[in-house]
C-alpha cells in the first residue's frame, strides 16, 4: 500500500469532525431565525409537537444549501490549521510530499459536498417547498383566527379585505372589525361592527363572519348616492382567497425543480423579471453546489498559513469569506434579475471569485511565498488578540 493513501485516509477523517461540528452548530443558529414564526404557529394555530417538527423539517433543505459549503470550507480549514499547529504539514514537506499531494482528499471532499447539496437544491428544496405550502393550507382550513392578524388589512378572501383590532383566537371572536366588500363592482361598501365571531366550513374553505351592531355604507358609483344602515347582527361570507398557497395555483420559482425551471424558462416568450428570475433560480441550484470547491479550495493555503492561530480564528475567517462569497451572490441576484447582465455572470460570479483567490494562494502556499495572505492573517489575529476597546502594551526587552 502506497505511504501517500495512508496520509490521505489520515487527512480525510481529519476533515469530517469539523465538517459535523460546523453543520449542527450553523443549522442551529440558521433554525434559530423560524422560531418566530414556529411559535406562531404554536400560539395561533394551537398545533402538536408533530406539526413543529415537520415545520422544522420542510426549512432544513433551504438553510442547508449554504450551510453545507460553509461547512465544507470551515472543515476543510479547521483541519488544516490543527494539522499546521502541530508541525505535520512542516513533517509532511520534509517527508517529499507537496502542498498538491495533500489535495486528492480535500477533493473527494468537496465532491461529496457538492453532490448533497446538489441534491437537496434539485430534489429536497421543492418539495420541502411544497410540502410546506400543503401543511400551511391545513394548517389555514382548520385556524380561521391564524390567517388574521392584529391591526393589519387582511387580504386573503376573495373581493373582502379585513381589519380588525383584537382577536380571541380561543374564542373565535374579534373586536374593532372593518370590512372593504369590493364583491358587487357597481357599488362600494363598508362594514364597521365592535365585535364578531367566526365560524368555519372547513370543506369548502368559506368562512361566515358573525357582526353585531354594526353599521354598513352603500356607495352607488353609477348614481353617486350614499346609503347607511344601521343593524343588531349581519353575517358576512368569506371566501379565502385561491392565491399562492392554493393547491391548484401556479407554483413559483422557488417551489419548482430543475427541469420544471428549464420548461418555464423555455416556454416564456418574454424576457421580462419572472424570465430572469427564473434563471437566476436555475443557475443558482447549479452554481451553489461547486461552492464546496470553491471555497474548500481556499481554505487549504488560510489552513496551512494559519499555524499559530486558534481554532477561533479558524472558524472566523471562515465565516468571512463565505460572507464574502454571499456578498458577490446576492449582488448578482439583485443585477440579474433586472437584466442588466446574464444570471448565468451573477451566480456564478462568487464561484469564480473565490475560486480564483483559492487557487492563487494556493500557487503562493506551495512556492512557499506568503506574501499574499500574510497581510490578512494579520489582521485577524489582531482583531481577536486585541479586541476594539483594547490597547497594545509596548514590550520590554528583556535584561538578564
Amino acid at each position: 500500500m502506497r505511504p501517500g493513501s495512508i496520509i490521505h485516509r489520515y487527512i480525510f477523517r481529519e476533515l469530517i469532525t469539523p465538517f459535523m461540528i460546523s453543520i449542527a452548530f450553523l443549522m442551529f443558529v440558521f433554525l434559530m431565525t423560524t422560531l418566530i414564526n414556529i411559535m406562531d404557529y404554536v400560539v395561533n394555530y394551537r398545533v402538536g409537537i408533530s406539526t413543529v417538527l415537520l415545520l422544522i423539517a420542510y426549512s432544513m433543505p433551504y438553510f442547508l444549501q449554504y450551510v453545507i459549503p460553509m461547512s465544507v470550507m470551515i472543515g476543510v480549514l479547521l483541519a488544516f490549521l490543527k494539522m499546521s499547529s502541530d508541525n505535520e504539514i512542516i513533517a509532511l514537506k520534509a517527508g517529499g510530499m507537496s502542498i498538491y499531494a495533500m489535495l486528492p482528499p480535500v477533493a473527494i471532499f468537496c465532491l461529496i459536498g457538492c453532490i448533497f447539496t446538489a441534491f437537496i437544491g434539485i430534489y429536497a428544496q421543492p418539495w420541502a417547498q411544497n410540502s410546506e405550502n400543503a401543511l400551511e393550507r391545513r394548517l389555514n382550513t382548520a385556524s380561521i383566527t391564524a390567517l388574521l392578524k392584529e391591526r393589519i388589512f387582511n387580504t386573503s378572501f376573495d373581493k373582502r379585505m379585513l381589519y380588525v383590532s383584537k382577536i380571541d383566537p380561543l374564542q373565535n371572536t374579534l373586536a374593532g372589525v372593518f370590512i372593504e366588500d369590493r364583491s358587487t363592482s357597481d357599488q362600494a361598501v363598508t362594514i364597521t361592527a365592535p365585535s364578531g365571531h367566526l365560524t368555519a366550513d372547513t370543506e369548502d374553505q368559506v368562512y361566515f363572519l358573525e357582526l353585531e351592531h354594526g353599521q354598513m355604507n352603500q356607495i352607488d358609483l353609477k348614481t353617486k348616492s350614499v346609503s347607511e344602515t344601521n343593524f343588531d347582527t349581519y353575517r358576512v361570507r368569506l371566501d379565502l382567497k385561491q392565491g399562492s398557497k392554493a393547491a391548484d395555483a401556479p407554483k413559483k420559482v422557488k417551489e419548482m425543480n430543475l427541469s420544471e425551471l428549464r420548461e418555464y424558462i423555455n416556454g416564456r416568450a418574454q424576457k421580462d423579471e419572472p424570465y430572469y428570475l427564473a434563471l437566476i433560480a436555475f443557475h443558482r441550484i447549479i452554481a451553489i453546489p461547486f461552492a464546496c470547491f470553491a471555497m474548500g479550495l481556499l481554505a487549504v493555503p488560510l489552513g496551512v498559513q494559519s499555524k499559530s492561530a486558534r481554532r477561533s480564528f479558524g472558524i472566523g475567517l471562515g465565516i468571512f469569506f463565505f460572507l464574502g462569497y454571499y456578498l458577490i451572490l446576492s449582488a448578482g441576484e439583485v443585477y440579474g434579475r433586472t437584466g442588466h447582465y446574464p444570471p448565468v455572470v451573477g451566480m456564478w460570479a462568487a464561484n469564480i471569485v473565490m475560486g480564483g483567490i483559492g487557487f492563487f494562494l494556493l500557487i503562493q502556499c506551495a512556492r512557499e511565498r506568503t506574501i499574499g495572505i500574510n497581510w490578512l492573517l494579520r489582521l485577524f489575529r489582531h482583531r481577536s488578540q486585541h479586541g476594539p476597546g483594547s490597547k497594545e502594551t509596548p514590550s520590554t526587552p528583556f535584561n538578564p
